[in-house]
C-alpha cells in the first residue's frame, strides 16, 4: 500500500468550494509576502536615511545650506528629511513676514513638521492592516474549507453499508489541507505585522525626538532674530 502523501493529488481531487478556499488562501499568502518584502525594504531605507541625515544635521553645518542640499537632491523628500524640510520652509516663510513674534514662528514650524511626520508615519504603516487581517481571518477561512470538505467526505458514505477508515481518510485529508494552508498564510502575516508595527513605532518615536530637538534649535534662532 502506498502511504506517501500526494498534496497536489489531494488538492486536485478536492471539491470546488475547497479549491476556491485554497486559491483564496494562496492569494492571501502571495500578497502578504509581497507586502512583507516591500515593508522591510521601506523601513530599512527610512532608518538608513535618518542615520545619514542626522549625521549631517548634527555635524554643525548651516541649516540654510542643509535645506538647499535637501531640495537640490532631486529625489523624493521623505522620512526625517521631509520633517526638516517642511519645518525649516515654514519657519523661513514666517520669518519674512513683518510683525511675527517668536512664538508664532515656532508654532507654525511645529505644525508643518507634525503634518509631515504624520504623513511619513502613515506611509510606513500602509498595508500593515492587510497583514493583520490575513493573520486573523486565514485560519477561519481554512477551517471553513475543512468543515466543508469533511461534510462532503461523510456525505459520500451515506449509501455505504460498511464504512472503513480507508474510505473516509482521503476526504478528510483533502479537507485538512485547507486548515494547513490557512495556517501557512496566517503565521507569516501575524509575525510580520507584530514585527513591523514595533519597528514603525520606533521610527515614529525617532521622528518625534528629532522634531522636538529641531524645535528647540528653531526656538533659539527665533529669539536671536528678535
Amino acid at each position: 500500500m502506498n502511504h506517501e502523501l500526494n498534496v497536489f493529488a489531494l488538492i486536485w481531487g478536492a471539491s470546488l468550494p475547497v479549491k476556491f478556499v485554497l486559491l483564496m488562501l494562496v492569494l492571501f499568502s502571495l500578497v502578504s509576502w509581497i507586502i512583507i518584502f516591500r515593508k522591510m525594504s521601506m523601513i530599512n531605507r527610512a532608518n538608513s536615511s535618518a542615520n545619514e541625515f542626522e549625521e549631517r544635521f548634527w555635524s554643525g553645518s548651516d541649516l540654510a545650506a542643509l535645506f538647499k542640499d535637501v531640495n537640490a537632491s532631486g529625489d523624493r523628500i521623505g522620512g526625517i528629511e521631509a520633517i526638516f524640510e517642511s519645518g525649516f520652509r515654514e519657519f523661513a516663510r514666517q520669518r519674512q513676514r513683518r510683525g511675527v513674534d517668536s512664538r508664532t514662528l515656532l508654532e507654525s514650524a511645529q505644525r508643518a513638521m507634525r503634518v509631515s511626520q504624520s504623513r511619513e508615519v502613515e506611509r510606513l504603516e500602509q498595508n500593515l492592516e492587510f497583514l493583520a487581517n490575513v493573520g486573523s481571518i486565514s485560519p477561519y477561512v481554512g477551517l471553513f474549507g475543512t468543515v466543508w470538505g469533511i461534510m462532503i467526505a461523510f456525505q459520500g458514505l451515506a449509501n455505504v453499508k460498511e464504512a472503513t477508515i480507508a474510505m473516509v481518510a482521503p476526504g478528510i485529508s483533502e479537507a485538512l489541507i485547507a486548515t494547513a494552508m490557512g495556517l501557512f498564510a496566517a503565521i507569516p502575516a501575524v509575525w510580520a505585522y507584530n514585527r513591523f508595527a514595533t519597528r514603525v513605532e520606533r521610527v515614529a518615536l525617532r521622528y518625534e525626538t528629532f522634531l522636538e530637538e529641531f524645535s528647540s534649535i528653531l526656538q533659539r534662532q527665533a529669539h536671536v532674530d528678535d
